[in-house]
């Protein structure tokens, strides 16, 4: 078991719904952050300059957020309470809804415009 500043590796990572919720937040940051570049690559001619630049900057923050927020989940997550862990749950889920929306509604317009 390794003590390292205060993060008990041995036995706290993946065994509460904080720490869970940490490696699925950090999935889902590298998934979004795959799906958003393939999703710029596709649409980027076609997008004015003003899109391109706020879906960079979404590009940007949102999977570093998630992932940051998910590793701080991971090794810090066992010292939350109950309370903090579900308004971790629900503004994941808040987060998860409005990033797989934006990636899947981008999709199907995309593919309207391609069947025109």
């Amino acid at each position: 078991m390794f003590y390292f500043a205060q993060v008990n590796i041995g036995t706290n990572i993946g065994t509460n719904f904080a720490s869970l919720l940490g490696f699925i937040q950090i999935i889902f940051g590298l998934l979004y952050l795959i799906l958003a570049i393939i999703k710029l690559v596709l649409i980027w001619n076609r997008i004015s300059s003003l899109r391109r630049t706020s879906n960079i900057i979404l590009l940007l923050i949102t999977p570093t957020f998630l992932i940051s927020s998910g590793l701080i989940l991971l090794f810090q997550g066992w010292r939350l309470d109950p309370i903090l862990q579900l308004q971790q749950f629900i503004l994941s889920f808040l987060v998860f809804y409005f990033a797989s929306k934006d990636i899947v509604v981008d999709f199907v317009t995309n593919r309207v415009q391609r069947n025109r």
